[in-house]
């Protein structure tokens, strides 16, 4: 039986979600937005146009989506060389794929940042696939990213984990039929993924690591 263990990766495996969150905030302000950085948190996670949607509200000027969505991508950008690895990441993926699972990422991210991204984890050995956001339809929290996921690598949905640091991952998992693990790297409060369905939380990929063996992860091995 084919097992994917599906991750989202930023505020999961890098540690990028603060600067998004800045990078957004500055792309709203040049644009004449003002919109506080708890509620760009809070909406990270989410594909660009979902995330400016979420902030501005449907009655905006799309016109001016694109604008944004350009500002806060050359902003972002100028962090690529310095992206750095949440703790336990690298180690994590090389364990599982050691112990049979399948890794692939599950992101909104493409092109250069995406290639930023896979140099800061440094595992791209055991990565499986990629499975982004400009694969299909909608991204999370609808459940595309994470089926084309399972797709790439034939492996079923009640034998996989996703594992995913805001409420959009675990919401994402839950309607696709996956273990829904969280992490709280992101910044988002254990009550909020619980609510959204995690079944096991932890405080990065390294307690995730270390507590394996009583994991989600585990329990679906002895499952067989």
């Amino acid at each position: 039986m084919t097992r994917a263990a599906i991750f989202d990766v930023d505020g999961t495996l890098v540690d990028t979600n603060h600067l998004h969150v800045v990078c957004w905030w500055e792309a709203f302000r040049q644009a004449g937005h003002q919109v506080a950085t708890h509620a760009v948190h809070r909406a990270i996670g989410l594909p660009s146009e979902d995330l400016i949607a979420h902030l501005l509200g449907e009655d905006r000027d799309k016109d001016q989506d694109s604008e944004l969505s350009s500002a806060h991508t050359a902003l972002y950008a100028t962090y690529f060389e310095r992206l750095a690895p949440i703790a336990g990441a690298a180690g994590l993926l090389r364990t599982l794929d050691r112990r049979g699972w399948r890794v692939v990422l599950a992101t909104s991210a493409g092109g250069a940042e995406l290639g930023a991204l896979r140099k800061a984890i440094d595992a791209g050995d055991v990565i499986a696939g990629v499975a982004s956001a400009d694969d299909v339809a909608s991204g999370k929290p609808a459940p595309d990213p994470v089926h084309h996921a399972l797709e790439l690598v034939g492996a079923d949905a009640s034998s996989s984990v996703f594992v995913g640091d805001t409420v959009w991952d675990m919401k994402a998992a839950v309607k696709a039929g996956v273990r829904p693990v969280a992490v709280l790297a992101g910044g988002i409060p254990r009550g909020d993924l619980e609510e959204a369905g995690a079944q096991a939380v932890y405080g990065d990929p390294a307690e995730l690591l270390a507590a394996l063996d009583d994991s989600p992860v585990a329990e679906l091995e002895r499952r067989g």
